[in-house]
């Protein structure tokens, strides 16, 4: 009765059995996986994202594919005013519900039915559901962890095949928080122009640089950096604020981002897609995005209009959520400096640390041992497809007692 792409394995896993298992039995459990803005104590303008709820032009109905302009228009002024993009056009853009449906609208552009992207290794799972639903096969490349994260470029050039569409970069990665600096930027452009090949970058955290918070990790290899210039950065270039791939212009780029991460508003559902690059191969690329588009027409008018003032309050959340990063990450390195069985690694950007902690079972057996024993959450790396045991993953967004108590739980029972 059901299709093969939807064959998935429904049941529990352990991890989540044993967290359930605690919680019904009454312990209170450290979180320090949050994931959610709207729950992780920050103070938002409620007045003001509510009252843009409620524009009269919303009774109106003024169906546009790509979104209504003065919303599109919005997001181009956020790439000027943020990252340096000044001739980004706001025809370029396209509004989606959420990142996920851009991933959809890109992936039906760009393959066929068992056609192939690269995609990178750790990296958040929901690639490989986005990748069943529409026919598309994910190959992977690794990042490797060598005096900080790196793309491996050998790699990449074995994973390409006929079938090879394009290649999707995210940018900081989740959960390695590692930018595409600036070199890499320029050998993508070259391996993806010589393949006939599209880049697609993820950049839901591209403004939560952390390389300017004076955080160093412990006995962690950082980068060391030669001082910056004056002009503007390219992309992959940081001091804290990286440039997009929105303004890359060498080979036909899909860029996507949304108010879920930027402005902290997931329960919103606006995202966006920027094409860039060449200009016929971007006008033919809109050209179809567009159809595709007005196919589903899935964004709805009130919360259109309301996008110039949802994306005014990232100016206030950003500068919460950067605090409570930072703050959480010198929190993390000041306990991780009283012992000796784990580090972390270094980290450039986003919500998210990884732990290097010892190997004496599987990264899953020793989650649940933590929940159980120890009434703290943390997700273990092989949920992110580490490659091995030895790695745990933990939210820098979680409440600053929660994470200070759970940290001090989790290497307590380490050193233990």
């Amino acid at each position: 009765m059901f299709s093969d792409r939807t064959n998935w394995k429904l049941t529990q896993n352990r991890f989540t059995v044993a967290l359930e298992e605690a919680r019904a039995g009454g312990a209170k459990v450290l979180d320090l996986t949050v994931s959610n803005p709207t729950r992780a104590g920050l103070r938002f303008d409620e007045q003001a994202i509510l009252g843009a709820l409620a524009s009269p032009r919303a009774l109106d109905y003024d169906p546009r594919s790509k979104g209504l302009p003065e919303a599109r228009e919005a997001v181009a002024r956020y790439y000027r005013e943020e990252h340096g993009i000044h001739g980004l056009d706001a025809e370029q853009i396209v509004l989606t519900t959420s990142t996920s449906e851009g991933y959809s609208f890109v992936f039906r552009l760009l393959c066929n039915a068992g056609d192939e992207l690269l995609v990178p290794k750790p990296s958040y799972p929901l690639f490989e559901f986005l990748a069943d639903l529409q026919d598309v096969r994910l190959v992977p490349y690794p990042l490797i962890y060598d005096h900080g994260w790196q793309m491996d470029f050998p790699s990449l050039e074995k994973a390409v095949t006929a079938r090879t569409r394009g290649v999707v970069v995210v940018h900081p990665n989740n959960p390695t928080g590692s930018y595409v600096q600036s070199g890499e930027v320029e050998l993508l452009n070259a391996f993806c122009r010589a393949r006939g090949l599209a880049l697609v970058a993820d950049e839901v955290f591209l403004d939560y640089g952390l390389e300017t918070s004076g955080a160093k990790a412990p006995a962690q290899e950082e980068h060391n950096r030669s001082a910056e210039s004056a002009a503007p950065p390219k992309i992959g270039q940081g001091d804290g604020r990286h440039r997009s791939f929105a303004g890359n212009q060498d080979v036909l780029t899909f860029t996507l981002s949304g108010l879920s991460k930027v402005a902290a508003l997931p329960q919103m559902k606006v995202a966006w897609m920027v094409t860039s690059g060449p200009r016929e191969e971007v006008a033919a690329a809109m050209g179809r995005l567009e159809v595709i588009a007005d196919t589903y027409l899935s964004m709805n008018a009130p919360i259109q209009w309301a996008v110039p003032v949802l994306l005014e309050q990232r100016k206030s959340i950003q500068r919460q959520l950067l605090e409570r990063v930072k703050g959480n990450l010198a929190e993390l390195d000041r306990q991780l400096a009283e012992q000796k069985s784990c580090q972390r690694l270094s980290v450039q950007g986003g919500w998210y640390a990884v732990l290097r902690v010892p190997v004496t079972r599987s990264d899953e057996e020793l989650a649940i041992e933590l929940v159980r024993e120890k009434s703290v959450l943390v997700h273990p790396g092989h949920f992110y497809d580490f490659p091995s045991d030895g790695y745990l993953v933990l939210s820098l967004i979680t409440p600053e007692g929660e994470f200070r108590d759970g940290i001090g739980r989790v290497l307590g029972y380490l050193d233990s």
